[in-house]
């Protein structure tokens, strides 16, 4: 298929577009600082800016089938961008006749009390969905993997601070993903038609907390930390704190903290593995890969 990858230059999409190739597809990076040095030969770049319409001109012509992978959470105002970044998106898909467009979102739990990080998340959701393409959405939660954002800051505390005091959320349950299975299922789907409309929760085998998942990677750089969860730590708290416990862009950690409060785990109705089976990775070995490759 020729399939479109937007936010090509990211964190996952950079990994998305070489598997892509890798599994035969012709492919197109769009990125705003997307350039034929960053890829290979045989990968077609489109740069251009999701807030500039004039470079977006021709974007979805001829695509089969699209990953959407852009948050803005770089922005104060990210979700108002993320809204009207998605509906640009959905308009000019629907023109081309795109026929599918994979979704990474966020698990959210209950979806009660969302942050508004996840909240977004789920607005981005419900505006591609009234495109004229069949929408396929996969929720994960931390994605664990070099140049992961959540990740690093797991990373960074293990580095600095041998005894935390830290907000409650360090005893929310997650259910993390290593990034090479977050990249299996991605392209997985494109092979099933059942995935066609749906949305589908993606994770690692097993059940996590922040805690234990800080002691792990503690543990795997030699290191140990002593933990003391505080309940009148607040989410703004949370997030000034963060400032002198990482290097991650606070623009960024602030709205990825404050997300930490809600559950993200699989709701086995959901579980993409029932659908899309692959050789899941265990949590320990992706913290073991993902610092290696750091």
């Amino acid at each position: 298929m020729r399939v479109l990858v937007v936010g090509a230059t990211g964190f996952v999409g950079g990994r998305l577009v070489e598997s892509l190739r890798s599994a035969g597809h012709e492919v197109v990076a769009f990125s705003r600082s997307a350039s034929q040095s960053r890829f290979p030969d045989d990968v077609e770049i489109f740069q251009g800016d999701l807030s500039n319409p004039a470079s977006l001109e021709g974007l979805c012509e001829g695509i089969d089938a699209a990953y959407y992978l852009i948050h803005s959470l770089t922005a104060e105002n990210f979700a108002e961008l993320d809204r009207t970044y998605a509906r640009r998106f959905r308009e000019l898909a629907s023109e081309a006749g795109v026929d599918r467009v994979i979704y990474l979102s966020g698990i959210s739990g209950d979806e009660r009390n969302l942050s508004p990080h996840l909240a977004s998340r789920r607005e981005v959701e419900s505006v591609l969905e009234t495109g004229s393409f069949d929408l396929t959405v996969l929720r994960a939660a931390i994605i664990i993997g070099s140049g992961s954002a959540s990740f690093r800051i797991v990373d960074d505390l293990t580095d600095r601070l041998p005894v935390m005091t830290v907000p409650k959320w360090v005893r929310t349950p997650c259910q993390p993903i290593g990034i090479d299975d977050a990249i299996a299922y991605l392209i997985g789907v494109l092979d099933v038609e059942e995935t066609r409309g749906g949305i589908y929760d993606i994770g690692a085998p097993t059940v996590w907390s922040y805690e234990s998942l800080l002691k792990l990677t503690a543990k795997e750089k030699g290191k140990r930390v002593l933990i003391v969860p505080v309940p009148i730590m607040s989410p703004a708290l949370s997030s000034h704190w963060l400032r002198l416990t990482t290097d991650v862009q606070y623009d960024i950690a602030r709205p990825l903290v404050e997300s930490m409060r809600n559950p993200v785990t699989v709701d086995p109705k959901r579980d993409l593995q029932s659908v899309v089976p692959i050789e899941q990775t265990p949590v320990e070995v992706a913290v073991q890969q993902a610092l290696a490759e750091g």
